[in-house]
């Protein structure tokens, strides 16, 4: 006979894969039934995941939505969390108040070594 495939508890896999801090977070979570396996709405926190299982999400304004590639046996470093997991999430909308990557700068900001000169000389002129 084969061995069955490993299971785990569901909000334990959510904190060994560090999307939450700690276990009591991702149990309440999963209790209020911010959890989706595979489509449907779980409130039980010992729902077993299996290699293959889609998890759906939010964390703040971001919905996750992971594929469940391994069980793992602890909570690891990051690097051995996320290789517990597929990232199947969309990108996140560009924020509205970010700064585009490369401004044009137009004149605002520091005078030049030049115009400093300029505005010493009209202060000067004023003085006279």
């Amino acid at each position: 006979m084969s061995d069955p495939a490993p299971k785990l508890r569901l909000d334990k896999w959510l904190w060994f894969a560090r999307f939450f801090k700690t276990r009591s977070l991702s149990a309440a979570r999963v209790a209020a039934g911010d959890v989706r396996v595979n489509g449907e709405r779980v409130t039980k926190r010992a729902t077993t995941v299996t290699a293959g299982d889609v998890l759906t999400f939010a964390i703040g304004d971001h919905v996750r939505i992971v594929e469940v590639v391994a069980i793992g046996n602890r909570r690891g470093p990051a690097p051995e969390a996320q290789a517990l997991y597929t990232d199947m999430s969309p990108p996140p909308p560009p924020r509205k108040d970010a700064v585009p990557e490369n401004p044009k700068f137009e004149g605002k900001g520091r005078p030049t070594k030049r115009e400093r000169r300029q505005a010493d000389l009209s202060r000067a002129r004023h003085l006279e």
